[in-house]
């Protein structure tokens, strides 16, 4: 079991399995063009066991705060606005930091995390 650190751990790769018939994997494959996901048309969905976090998403290189905090907002089923209500941090403030156009500060971390129920160094 791995020790518990102040640092993230430096490996980032995520296993993805896709399963079911070819047909839902083109219509797999469609929506991520239409996210326009880099280089989906190269995937070997069917052959390809494992992927890293970038492939999935490439945003992460240069915004991993930003998708955390629209992934956890996402779960918890909230708004911006609802998010800015709760966390007293402007809805706009938020957008920018999702966009990756704002930093995310440890104090701004923390409240985002109480109200999304995640643990603040997700954002950092």
């Amino acid at each position: 079991m791995p020790e518990l650190t102040n640092k993230p751990p430096t490996e980032r790769m995520v296993e993805v399995r896709f399963r079911g018939i070819r047909s839902d994997l083109v219509k797999l494959r469609r929506i991520a063009q239409a996210l326009k996901v880099n280089d989906v048309t190269e995937w070997e969905l069917e052959e390809k066991e494992l992927y890293e976090l970038e492939e999935i998403s490439p945003e992460l290189l240069w915004n991993s705060g930003g998708v955390a905090i629209r992934g956890a907002r996402g779960k918890e089923g909230l708004t911006q606005r609802r998010l800015a209500e709760l966390t007293g941090i402007a809805q706009h403030h938020i957008s920018e930091m999702e966009n990756g156009k704002r930093p995310i500060g440890k104090e701004v971390a923390k409240k985002l995390a109480n109200a999304l129920n995640i643990d603040y160094r997700a954002f950092l």
